[in-house]
């Protein structure tokens, strides 16, 4: 079975000067599902535009029709549980049904600091992210919950109607190490990866396929520990960060090597970012259309 093509539009893009264009030429062209960051700012685009991912992604779902709609990834850096359901049930009432939340632990960038806080350790990003995920899910799928958690804490939090997507919308967790691959195999309806960041700079791309089947094989651990089926769960790669970085995007030909590669690896959806620019997302655009409207009628 051949991958779902997906792609990533970056918030830099004022709505009026191009932006609301991009998310209607990405149904255009026919992607599954088109995902945006969800920081505050980040890497290379911190001295630029930089819009929310929340109010772009609902203003995405009133200027398109079929095309689904995420994040990838959202995170508890500056997200808190109760707010960020109010805000997701509404999104997907907007949209028709048409979300997909990525959500991970997070990282130390920019977003770690903007709120006046200290970076949490890896340590605490994992025993946030392991009481985040949980108390996401009942919000989402209960009227009424209330939860007092070592980081988090719901008082009678309503959310009636819920979602439109029944019993809520999906989780696509972005993991890779044990504890957040548990949360992937018990939340999700995804699973989410970059590669190994490690060989990023030095690796080769037959080391970062190893890396991957590697991840995948403990994810299907992971879901063999509480009895479910890894069929179930949909594997999703986010390129530009695997030591092939740009170059599947080179040609028609490289991307259908490339994505036939980790097909057979068994991630059913990739990712691939909207040309950017001067940007480390500086690919050739008329390639990139190419790619979208070839590739997948040659990994059928």
């Amino acid at each position: 079975m051949s991958p779902r093509l997906s792609t990533v539009i970056l918030p830099v893009h004022r709505w009026l000067e191009g932006g609301r264009d991009r998310w209607q030429h990405a149904e255009e062209l026919g992607f599954h599902t088109a995902y945006t960051y969800d920081h505050l700012s980040w890497r290379t685009f911190r001295d630029g535009p930089w819009f929310g991912a929340l109010p772009t992604l609902t203003a995405a779902a009133t200027a398109t029709e079929r095309l689904r709609l995420g994040t990838l990834v959202t995170s508890p850096n500056f997200r808190h549980p109760v707010t960020l359901a109010k805000e997701l049930i509404s999104l997907d009432d907007i949209s028709g049904g048409r979300i997909t939340l990525g959500i991970g632990a997070g990282g130390n960038g920019f977003d770690a600091t903007a709120l006046g806080q200290e970076a949490w350790t890896p340590r605490e990003r994992a025993d946030r992210f392991a009481e985040f995920v949980p108390l996401l899910d009942r919000l989402l799928t209960e009227d009424a919950v209330t939860e007092h958690g070592k980081h988090y804490t719901a008082e009678e939090a309503r959310n009636i109607p819920g979602c439109v997507q029944r019993p809520r919308l999906p989780f696509a967790v972005a993991a890779t190490g044990p504890r957040g691959l548990k949360l992937a195999a018990r939340h999700g309806q995804a699973w989410v990866t970059t590669g190994d960041p490690k060989l990023y700079e030095n690796g080769t791309p037959e080391e970062s396929r190893a890396a991957l089947r590697a991840q995948n094989e403990k994810l299907t651990a992971a879901c063999a520990e509480i009895g479910r089926d890894a069929s179930t769960l949909d594997r999703i790669l986010l390129t530009g960060f695997t030591p092939d970085r740009n170059g599947p995007l080179e040609s028609v030909e490289a991307f259908v090597d490339f994505a036939g590669r980790h097909a057979e690896l068994g991630f059913t959806e990739i990712a691939i970012h909207s040309p950017i620019p001067d940007s480390v997302f500086d690919v050739d655009p008329k390639v990139f259309e190419r790619i979208v409207t070839e590739a997948p009628a040659q990994l059928a």
